[in-house]
């Protein structure tokens, strides 16, 4: 569910929002920080003051915005890993909707609860939308998700709750109503979800005529037991935890 194993080119027709999203993060990035184009982060941040004297569009685009490399990379990462099944789940305007949708709360909590000096961008709080919405489906809709994806989806979760208390230059508010907002319209987004099914992974057809099987190149490789893992999904899921935690590390130092 959340280990990749797509080329570049099927992941952008898979998943086409996590695609943009990522390309503007990344774009945005280079302009402002290569090519000097400050302004863009200057109209876009969070500024409390701002919005207090009607500059209400900075309610959503500090998302986009990213205050260095190592939290766009962090940022971008952890959406490359975790929207792509919401992405496929909930469909393009739902997932849309709970991205934004938790941004734009974790934003407003933070107008309203912060000082007007106070400013801020990234798109942690979208991203804490999206733990949201698995928390509740790892509660209230168990057929959306296995028990390993929902244990590491919530280990994951308490790791960067812990991240957010502990770390310096952080917003506290952000990360938690982000989460709060995605956790309240995952019973809306998730009402008619079906569960993931992974379309990078190669599957064989079988028909009643046995001489027309469909030639898969995996089609030989040994089948995981039921119940259990092989081998080697148990060392790239070990990977995937430490790149995971390296990230959080990485993004909080």
């Amino acid at each position: 569910m959340f280990l990749r194993n797509e080329d570049f080119r099927s992941f952008i027709r898979y998943y086409p929002i996590i695609s943009i999203l990522i390309g503007i993060h990344i774009l945005l990035f280079l302009l402002i920080n290569l090519l000097g184009m400050r302004s863009i982060f200057n109209l876009g941040a969070g500024v409390n003051g701002y919005i207090e004297a009607g500059e209400y569009w900075r309610l959503v685009t500090p998302i986009f915005l990213h205050a260095g490399f190592a939290h766009v990379l962090f940022n971008s990462f952890s959406l490359y890993l975790f929207g792509p099944a919401l992405e496929q789940m909930l469909g393009k305007t739902k997932f849309l909707i709970g991205y934004f949708g938790a941004g734009i709360v974790a934003n407003i909590a933070t107008f309203y609860l912060q000082d007007s000096y106070f400013s801020h961008v990234g798109a942690s709080g979208a991203i804490f939308g999206l733990f949201g919405i698995y928390f509740y489906m790892a509660f209230y809709r168990k057929e959306l998700i296995d028990q390993a994806n929902s244990q590491l989806i919530l280990m994951i979760l308490g790791i960067g709750l812990l991240m957010t208390f502990v770390s310096p230059n952080i917003n506290i508010l952000g990360h938690i109503f982000g989460f709060l907002g995605g956790a309240a319209l995952a019973p809306m987004l998730l009402a008619k979800a079906s569960p993931f099914i992974d379309r990078g992974m190669v599957k064989i057809r079988y028909s009643d005529d046995p001489g027309s099987i469909q030639f898969k190149p995996n089609r030989w490789k040994r089948r995981t037991p039921r119940g259990g893992q092989s081998p080697v999904s148990k060392v790239l899921w070990g990977l995937f935890i430490v790149l995971v935690l390296l990230g959080f590390i990485v993004r909080y130092l």
